[in-house]
């Protein structure tokens, strides 16, 4: 073990070289989340042909045989969920910032276990003869839609040398040369999907007092939320729909999801995602109705949307007149993990003409945790990680799966129903 040198394997002219390379680093998590820098060592592996001559593109392998930190003890990553980027410095007959990227290909990691990254790869268009020397720069860390970024915190020594030789019709003079970009990770935000202004109150769109009905159809109302997590605030708003059957003195309640704004960046096993909301009652009756969706029956694979199902659930009035229901705060089970999600502030989708039921909702009584217009889900806060890093409180609607090299979150947006 050795930091701030490198070894280079001798080969004969032309062959590929693998040298190592170990410099001090520090990782820092994105801002918010509540987790410290991570400063350790990173270890790297540069193959690159030994002899090239001035006018070849070579390709060069970047291997982390060590990274700088281990998954802290928040969640187990998915199998191929990670995905590392970075930049390789080449100086010496020529200067050039190399682009290196490896696939998002990686074993499920543990809590606490080593992180294990993909090699990364990129190539150089050799521009002058000389000696080219190739130094580890910074490198960021994909863990779904979170980037960590990592960056030597020392003078990081050269990893491998391509000695260049003039080619046919080459001056051999030297200059600067950057390898084409491959394409950058792919890091998941949420992003609005309103189709109008989020948080309008649109007017009541059923009545319940009409002689005989039944079925009674709510406006779809666009609810602006904000998600706090370990990776920060993030915001979004979703149109959401309440529909109310009659049955009996109650209601069977059906909430419905309209639009996705996000695929699902890893693969989710079947019976892994539960979710769960809370209606917000107004009007004549006060307090909640939980309606929920079942465990999703197929796996979603990666880069498909994420559906969120019809959540159902029963309303037993606790007052007789005119009473609302609204959006509330949805939460959601996945993998382990418990997120929430809070609108900012809520529109009525279905008023109905209630008559008060023994034992109704009114003044959360009923199903209800809340009171008023505030919602409950029963504790707020998701114990998803060690000790160290306490109850995080859970991130609930709005992107897909996110998970970070510091600390980790599940989020959800849900899909247009088929029709």
């Amino acid at each position: 073990m050795f930091t701030g040198a490198a070894v280079l394997l001798g080969v004969s002219a032309g062959q590929a070289q693998a040298a190592e390379v170990a410099y001090a680093t520090k990782c820092v998590p994105p801002s918010g989340i509540g987790l410290p820098d991570v400063n350790g060592t990173t270890k790297v592996e540069i193959t690159v042909p030994a002899t090239a001559k001035v006018g070849d593109t070579v390709d060069v392998v970047w291997k982390f045989t060590q990274a700088a930190s281990k998954n802290p003890d928040i969640i187990d990553l998915p199998a191929n969920s990670v995905q590392p980027s970075g930049t390789l410095k080449a100086a010496g007959a020529q200067t050039a910032d190399i682009a290196m990227q490896g696939p998002r290909e990686n074993p499920a990691i543990p809590k606490g276990g080593a992180m294990t990254l993909s090699d990364m790869k990129g190539t150089l268009k050799l521009t002058a003869a000389g000696q080219v020397t190739l130094t580890p720069d910074a490198y960021v860390v994909n863990a779904l839609s979170t980037d960590t970024k990592c960056a030597p915190t020392e003078a990081v020594q050269p990893a491998a040398t391509i000695t260049v030789t003039a080619g046919e019709g080459s001056s051999g003079s030297a200059s600067p040369s950057t390898s084409p970009d491959p394409s950058q990770s792919q890091s998941a935000s949420p992003s609005s999907s309103a189709s109008g202004t989020p948080g309008t109150s649109p007017s009541a769109s059923e009545t319940g007092g009409d002689s005989g009905r039944t079925d009674f159809t709510g406006k779809v109302v666009d609810i602006p939320y904000t998600c706090q997590s370990p990776i920060g605030e993030k915001k979004a708003t979703s149109p959401i729909q309440i529909n109310a059957k009659k049955n009996g003195g109650s209601y069977d309640l059906t909430v419905q999801f309209k639009k996705s704004v996000m695929d699902s960046p890893i693969d989710i096993p079947a019976g892994k995602v539960k979710p769960t909301m809370q209606i917000v009652l107004g009007g004549a009756d006060q307090g909640s109705v939980t309606v929920e969706g079942p465990l999703n029956s197929a796996p979603i694979p990666q880069n498909d949307p994420i559906e969120i199902p019809d959540l159902r659930g029963v309303y037993k009035p606790g007052a007789t007149g005119e009473s609302t229901l609204s959006p509330g705060v949805l939460t959601i089970e996945a993998m382990g993990t418990t997120t929430t999600c809070t609108p900012d502030s809520t529109a009525v989708s279905l008023t109905l003409d209630t008559a008060e039921q023994a034992s109704g909702a009114s003044g959360g009584s009923g199903s209800s945790s809340s009171s008023g217009g505030s919602t409950s889900t029963g504790g707020g806060l998701a114990e998803t990680g060690s000790g160290d890093h306490g109850a995080l409180k859970a991130l609930g609607l709005v992107a897909g799966t996110a998970v970070l090299l510091g600390g980790a979150v599940f989020t959800f947006m849900p899909r247009k129903r088929a029709n």
